[in-house]
């Protein structure tokens, strides 16, 4: 076997384990970002599952706030619906609402003392609360992870192999300034 040929095979065995080494990376950080993004979606049930019984524990007490309770449903409902779909625009949307709506009601719960002191409304406040919490910190590790995934896949030598295996970018959770504004509980108690 000659030098050149023996050089040549090196390089070509070279080349193809590097390929083959890029490729596992760019699989692992997708994977990362496709787990948290399943961490998300997990939290987002478990909530859709609380604020039925937070209605529920409301409409017991709140005979006059039907429209209040309506849209926290209504943005429920939206929720899991984008969530089917994989709508990240509609999913972002549909947080704003929830995020509205929750702020909303808890801040008209302050006009219902006896619902306040409810043991029951406490619970599901504070567990709503603790996974809003959750969801947020489980939403930026999934924006740190689609961003990490979407600037491989764009960066030579990475989108070679990116663009021929099919690699995709990742829709990063967002939302504008208006959507992370603090609800404004004054407006609740003008007359």
């Amino acid at each position: 076997m000659t030098n050149s040929l023996l050089i040549f095979i090196t390089l070509l065995a070279g080349v193809a384990l590097w390929a083959v080494v890029l490729y596992n990376q760019l699989v692992l950080i997708k994977n990362n970002a496709a787990k948290a993004w399943s961490n998300i979606d997990v939290l987002l049930k478990q909530r859709n599952e609380e604020l039925p019984k937070l209605i529920n524990v409301c409409k017991e007490h709140m005979q006059y706030e039907k429209d209040t309770l309506q849209r926290v449903m209504e943005a429920r409902n939206k929720i899991a619906s984008a969530m089917q779909s994989s709508n990240m625009t509609a999913l972002s949307a549909a947080e704003n609402q929830l995020r509205l709506g929750l702020g909303n009601l808890f801040a008209t719960v302050e006009a219902y003392p006896e619902l306040k002191a409810s043991k029951s409304f406490q619970q599901l406040q504070n567990r709503i609360t603790t996974l809003e919490d959750s969801i947020a910190d489980r939403r930026e590790f999934y924006n740190d992870s689609a961003t990490i995934n979407n600037v491989r896949i764009e960066q030579f030598p990475d989108v070679v192999i990116a663009r021929m295996a099919g690699f995709q970018p990742f829709r990063l959770m967002s939302f504008s300034e208006s959507e992370m504004a603090d609800v404004d509980t004054k407006a609740h108690f003008q007359s």
